[in-house]
């Protein structure tokens, strides 16, 4: 068993580090305030800062919303680096940039740890059914000593390649998804302005070639109209801004992913910044003016 510093409990990181903790793993977060009752009588502690977790840890893993967050926590003032011991291994599974993952990882090596960026998909769903996709940069070493600890959290474990391919893979999923809400937002808007049961479109589709899980998951979303996250608007534009920062770095035009941010953020304007990301439909819906199941 190990002793893992665990530092970002949101949505996601919370049943992350309780699959975890339940595997019979040694758990130290950093003190944000009141821990949560169900990781605290599960015997997660709290230090003082991240260099506190590093120096307590044999490995490290962070679940935080942006490059930025991840780059405090590493190499802030009481950061990881300050207290990383030679052989610790640092496991990034926040979605941030790639060529910023490329140099926190050789930052952390040239440190005398081993790094791998390891981020996931599949929603608050996904983590709590330890089911989430996980997508891993790192050296076959580094992969090799990960891969236990990304087996309690995930189902689909793939290494894409060295530092940073997880990254890069995590945001072609971003595109992938976003692109995917729009399609089946659109689609049920049009059923449901053509006078059609959306519910029974839906169920129909899904037995179809169109069936995916977003239709499956976020289509039932859309039909109810629970947008509470979930994945936050928010975050999927983060993503999409890394898929278009790379694409103009990369002299790549990609129209659908641009149109796909314009709606999150017509969302934003309207106060959705922290509704779930099927929430998209309603951006739809006010250009549309009609809701979906509306008579």
């Amino acid at each position: 068993m190990s002793k893992i510093g665990f530092i970002g409990l949101g949505i996601m990181g919370r049943p992350m580090a309780g699959h975890l903790l339940d595997a019979g793993h040694e758990l130290v977060t950093v003190k944000r305030g009141t821990l949560d009752e169900t990781l605290a009588s599960r015997g997660m502690q709290e230090l003082a800062d991240p260099k506190a977790v590093a120096e307590d840890a044999e490995v490290i893993i962070t679940m935080v919303p942006d490059t930025p967050d991840v780059e405090q926590v590493l190499f802030g003032e009481g950061g990881v680096i300050e207290g990383l011991k030679p052989g610790t291994l640092v496991i990034d599974m926040s979605s941030i940039a790639p060529l910023a993952t490329q140099e926190f990882a050789k930052r952390i090596q040239g440190a005398g740890g081993e790094y791998v960026d390891a981020p996931v998909s599949g929603g608050e769903g996904g983590a709590i059914n330890a089911a989430l996709t996980i997508m891993v940069g790192a050296t076959p070493e580094g992969f090799e000593r990960a891969q236990p600890l990304l087996e309690i959290m995930g189902k689909t474990i793939t290494h894409i390649g060295d530092q940073g391919a997880g990254q890069t893979c995590k945001v072609a999923n971003q595109i992938v998804v976003a692109l995917t809400i729009e399609a089946v937002s659109e689609g049920l808007l049009f059923a449901s302005r053509a006078g059609a049961d959306v519910a029974k479109v839906r169920e129909s589709l899904l037995g179809g070639l169109a069936q995916s899980k977003i239709l499956d998951v976020h289509g039932e979303r859309m039909i109810n109209r629970t947008f509470d996250p979930g994945f936050k608007i928010r975050l999927h534009q983060k993503d999409l801004n890394l898929a278009l920062e790379g694409a103009r770095s990369l002299n790549l035009a990609l129209p659908g992913t641009a149109n796909a941010q314009q709606l999150f953020q017509a969302c934003a304007a309207h106060g959705g910044a922290d509704w779930d990301h099927a929430g998209i439909l309603r951006a739809l819906e006010a250009l549309a003016n009609h809701e979906v199941g509306q008579s």
